[in-house]
């Protein structure tokens, strides 16, 4: 199963989800729901904005867990 630990990362780093927000121009609700690792289709757009804001990789905010 693939999961994203964005809240780690974020946390981690002292960025808010507001502040995540702002730097991607993405509603917060969006970035909400990533955090809380309530989405089931993973938008690559939305993926590559957020690494790009944040300046990491993929593999900082995504894992994957075997069942």
């Amino acid at each position: 199963m693939v999961r994203l630990t964005i809240d780690k990362y974020l946390n981690e780093h002292g960025i808010t989800r507001y502040e995540l927000a702002k730097r991607t121009e993405v509603k917060f609700q969006t970035i909400d729901r990533y955090y809380k690792n309530r989405v089931v289709r993973y938008d690559s757009y939305i993926l590559d904005i957020i690494c790009a804001a944040l300046e990491c990789n993929l593999c900082d905010i995504l894992e994957y867990v075997k069942d």
